[in-house]
């Protein structure tokens, strides 16, 4: 009794000092993206693609954070003019990432370490290079 009540206390501190990240990410598709952009909903998209990237595709009205691949402090660094003015309203957040894989967990597991809700944050799914409507993006630079 007293060994497996050991054990369970050594695997709770242990799970506590892991690094800050979601257990569950949470997607969103470019279709309810789409429609929440043409409904005008409250919707914040923080596009994390290098800047040439961000300059060939983004979609219109996308936040530049150039933070990608979000490995290195100053790359999250990156993200925290975002993080600043979404600590100011309760817009939906959604991650654009070039493909919606490890960039985008990183900077949402950044953003949940940072205090935004996770209940706000969503990833693209599949990122930038999934998204199907060329007319909602913005003319290249």
């Amino acid at each position: 009794m007293k060994k497996s009540l050991l054990i369970s206390v050594l695997m709770f501190l242990s799970l506590c000092s892991m690094p800050f990240a979601a257990l569950a990410y949470q997607y969103i598709s470019p279709e309810d993206v789409k429609q929440g952009l043409k409904d005008n909903a409250a919707m914040t998209l923080v596009d994390i693609q290098v800047e040439k990237e961000f300059n060939q595709h983004h979609i219109d009205g996308a936040v530049a954070t150039y933070a990608y691949p979000v490995k290195k402090d100053h790359e999250r660094a990156q993200l925290e003019s975002a993080i600043s003015t979404l600590k100011e309203n309760n817009d939906k957040v959604v991650v654009v990432c070039p493909r919606g894989g490890g960039g985008a967990k990183r900077a949402y597991d950044y953003m949940l370490k940072s205090g935004l809700p996770e209940e706000r944050l969503f990833i693209l799914t599949k990122g930038q290079d999934g998204w199907p409507y060329p007319e909602m993006l913005a003319p290249s630079k």
